[in-house]
């Protein structure tokens, strides 16, 4: 049965990216910004809606009081990344346009990476090093002051259930940079739909929101340290079992 609903929802995504694609591309020649935002993640939201629907997973969310308020109110949110589950659930959970920081190879993925193209996201160049960084700096000061929160997921990859991967200080270093304050967030959805694997199965995927963590003043290791050390606590409370 696992198998029959993963192909479900296999099917589901191929039959809806490849319209949702070209609509974006052709709808991006005259609208741009935040409404070109809100349709991609109306996709976004039908591919959460077929997890639920298809594959029986549910999402239970805490801390949302812990986002900050109002239209052009800065975050960075670094995010525990166990699947791809994550990757679409945050934009269909943030009251704000998000902006994902990613490899530039990500665009040429047919239809879903065209579309990525066409939205303000923040696509690196790895090979160029710290001119890649002072990049990510440019853009996020320029998107955050416009109200679109910056995603990151500090450990690089997705890391298996009940692994911690090496947290690299990109994110805090762009908080440092722009001022802005970061939002540790852990996600336990290897649960359900585990790192490269096809069959998905149904649950309850927990995802928790940390309180902000201010950035002024502080040396970017050291509050990657105290962002790492949140969430690694935090997937030890939502999945005790993984962690035995």
């Amino acid at each position: 049965m696992a198998l029959l609903r993963s192909l479900l929802h296999l099917l589901w995504m191929i039959v809806t990216v490849i319209p949702w694609g070209i609509i974006m591309v052709v709808a991006s020649i005259r609208v741009r910004g935040n409404p070109l935002y809100w349709m991609a993640a109306r996709w976004l939201g039908w591919a959460i809606d077929g997890a639920r629907v298809l594959l029986g997973i549910q999402v239970r969310v805490s801390g949302m009081e812990n986002l900050p308020v109002g239209e052009t109110s800065p975050a960075i949110l670094l995010v525990k990344h166990q699947s791809t589950l994550e990757t679409f659930l945050m934009p269909t959970l943030m009251p704000h346009p998000l902006a994902y920081v990613f490899k530039k190879e990500l665009l040429y993925v047919p239809f879903f990476g065209w579309a990525m193209g066409r939205l303000d996201m923040i696509h690196i160049d790895r090979s160029q090093g710290s001119q890649a960084f002072a990049k990510v700096v440019a853009q996020g000061k320029e998107l955050l002051a416009r109200g679109v929160w910056i995603i990151m997921f500090p450990e690089g990859t997705r890391i298996p259930r009940g692994k911690q991967g090496t947290y690299k200080t990109g994110g805090t270093r762009l908080a440092v940079a722009t001022g802005a304050p970061v939002i540790p967030i852990a996600v336990s959805s290897a649960k359900c739909w585990p790192r490269k694997a096809f069959i998905k199965r149904a649950g309850v995927v927990d995802v928790s929101i940390g309180q902000p963590i201010p950035s002024a003043g502080r040396e970017p290791a050291e509050l990657m340290r105290e962002v790492e050390a949140w969430i690694e606590a935090e997937m030890r409370r939502l999945d005790p079992e993984a962690y035995r």
